[in-house]
């Protein structure tokens, strides 16, 4: 009998572990996820921005695995897991398992302020990043179309809450935007009025990243015109005033939220597999404490086991992509009776993109900025992409953006089902 293997999460994770185990005849996988394609996160912020097109960064799960005789695909959100019956619960019905592999990643924390997670505008999931597109477009629509001074500065004004990688990225990328295509299409708008404010509660921008790319960050981001706060949090957001730790009010339409993440709740499971940020413990082989055969993959995933990584492994795709290749490893050990090889990282180091053929990059061994470090980022991020064709596509429209500065896919698109009568 095969060994039927369930991945939850078609993220790096999951697709990783398909490729992994596809032509091994011993196991059936089946693949779950509440969305029907796979997409590239580092690059969503681009899709919010009105630069690449949605479809640039995503790929059909069916069309994806039609090749693989071996793996099925569910569409469906996780509802429960029942470990003690091997049976994992969604909300388009349940499945029974061998091994069940949680590969979920995370959501968006708003650290219990209920106000921010109701207002504000998060950057995780391919409809969000549309939301927020649909959301900056109707709102400079309305500032070009507002007399009222104050109100107009309301409506501009933008406000980043997170300085790490995607919020760096994204106040550069809003910022050049603006400057090269505000003025020429929106002719009614006072650009004056216009403030980008990137928030931080820690002493710098990209924490985790070298001095170096830290101070090349702020420096580039100033230049642009980004209003740089850091060493204060967001407190609350009501009556369109973000409320800042140090008293501080700033007004405005628009809270972008990138300020943290949580792991994505999975209910069944015991309780000493739960650990800080709502991650999942593992041991040294991703399988999760407190059961037998539940294992659990990148961003969710919280291994204390590696001596380098006491506190766990950082948040990244690389962590992912390396998860599931070692545990696809580790699942053909299992069934050919040999010892398992437990999980080490191997950092390949972080990068940003800050603006326009300006980013920085962090290897283990040294950093670099500039225009080498942006063909860097944009080959690294481009590799990953699923399909041929979509790496060609990306490559191709990028080339083409970045000489003209002027995407023309600024669509406010608002699907929703016409209630009148056709006759």
């Amino acid at each position: 009998m095969k060994k039927h293997i369930v991945i939850v999460g078609g993220g790096f994770a999951g697709i990783n572990l398909i490729k992994s185990l596809v032509n091994d005849s011993r196991f059936r996988i089946t693949l779950v996820d509440k969305n029907n394609y796979h997409f590239f996160p580092p690059l969503i912020y681009q899709v919010a921005t009105s630069f690449i097109e949605a479809s640039n960064i995503s790929y059909p799960f069916r069309k994806l695995i039609s090749n693989y005789k071996s793996v099925n695909f569910h569409m469906g959100s996780l509802v429960k897991v029942d470990p003690e019956h091997n049976i994992l619960e969604t909300d388009n019905g349940t499945l029974k398992y061998d091994y069940l592999v949680l590969a979920l990643g995370t959501e968006s924390n708003f650290f219990g302020m209920e106000n921010v997670k109701r207002c504000a505008l998060p950057m995780k999931t391919i409809d969000e990043a549309l939301y927020l597109r649909n959301h900056m477009l109707l709102t400079l629509e309305e500032a070009a179309r507002n007399k009222n001074v104050k109100e107009a500065q309301k409506l501009q004004n933008i406000v980043i809450a997170g300085g790490g990688p995607t919020g760096v990225e994204l106040a550069g990328m809003i910022a050049e935007m603006g400057s090269y295509i505000a003025e020429k299409e929106y002719p009614e708008i006072k650009l004056g009025l216009s403030n980008i404010y990137l928030i931080d509660a820690l002493p710098t921008l990209l924490s985790p990243m070298s001095k170096m790319a830290q101070e090349a960050a702020h420096e580039r981001l100033k230049k642009l015109g980004v209003k740089i706060i850091l060493n204060t949090a967001v407190k609350d957001y009501k009556d369109c005033k973000v409320l800042l730790s140090d008293g501080k009010e700033i007004e405005t339409e628009t809270l972008i939220w990138t300020s943290g993440v949580i792991g994505r709740e999975v209910p069944g499971l015991p309780e000493e597999a739960i650990g800080k940020g709502r991650r999942l413990l593992v041991d040294a082989y991703n399988k999760v404490n407190g059961t037998a055969n539940v294992f659990a993959l990148g961003d969710i995933a919280l291994q204390l086991t590696e001596e380098k990584y006491p506190k766990g492994h950082p948040q990244l795709a690389q962590v992912a992509i390396q998860h599931a290749k070692n545990l696809g490893k580790n699942f053909k050990r299992i069934e050919d009776e040999k010892k398992l090889i437990p999980f080490e990282y191997n950092d390949k180091g972080s990068m940003a993109i800050i603006s326009k053929f300006d980013a920085v990059v962090d290897l283990p061994k040294f950093s670099f900025k500039g225009f080498t470090a942006w063909l860097t980022w944009l080959f690294i991020h481009i590799i990953p992409l699923v399909s041929f064709s979509s790496k060609v596509r990306l490559a191709f429209n990028w080339l083409r953006l970045f000489i003209t500065n002027n995407p023309s896919i600024r669509l406010i698109l608002r699907p929703k089902r016409d209630t009148t009568e056709h006759s």
